[in-house]
């Protein structure tokens, strides 16, 4: 607990930081609320586009067969572009997946067997929903790291800051009273003696 001093004007920065911090704590208090509905929001998109993906493997599965057959798929599945936004959840800056964009190779339909068209798609969606999916984990890990921080303020707020300024003030308001009471005492002795004096002269 940091040092104080017994008087007026630390009673009054201690009442005034336990009016802060009682003002402040339930909007932390809110934001932890809504940063951990959007955070199992987002788990559960996640759990989503990893069952969307297991499905796609699937799909691929009937397909593997066919992969065997030597080509390269290479130049039709590389990224040209990923387009992201910024959003905002609780104050916290968060990527939006946007949109991908493959590079434009189309095979030669002469020289390729039919199922290549059908093999690059597959491929494709499988990138699409896992870099959807990373962008939703970083989303949740931004959030988390939030939610951290907000969980460790509510907590300092909740069990040390405003206990303390309670305690402080209990504290600085029975030291000015005994003083105010030592004070009226001291006056009372004074004036005693005083009284004393004038009777015996």
């Amino acid at each position: 607990m940091a040092k104080i001093k017994y008087t007026k004007n630390e009673l009054k920065a201690q009442r005034d930081a336990l009016t802060r911090f009682t003002r402040y704590l339930p909007t932390l208090q809110l934001k932890k609320q809504q940063l951990q509905v959007e955070m199992r929001a987002l788990e559960t998109q996640i759990e989503a586009k990893r069952g969307e993906e297991n499905t796609a493997r699937s799909d691929l599965a009937s397909w593997v067969k066919l992969f065997s057959e030597p080509f390269d798929f290479m130049p039709y599945i590389q990224v040209d572009r990923i387009e992201r936004s910024s959003g905002n959840i609780a104050g916290v800056a968060i990527p939006i997946f946007g949109n991908i964009s493959f590079v434009e190779e189309t095979p030669d339909l002469f020289e390729t067997a039919a199922w290549v068209d059908r093999g690059i798609d597959l491929l494709r969606q499988l990138i699409r929903l896992r870099v959807e999916r990373q962008i939703i984990e970083e989303q949740h890990r931004l959030l988390s790291d939030e939610l951290r921080t907000t969980s460790q303020r509510v907590n300092l707020f909740e069990k040390v800051k405003i206990p303390e300024c309670k305690e402080n003030i209990r504290v600085i308001r029975i030291f000015m009273g005994d003083q105010q009471t030592a004070a009226v005492a001291r006056s009372k002795i004074a004036k005693g003696k005083s009284s004393q004096k004038e009777t015996a002269a």
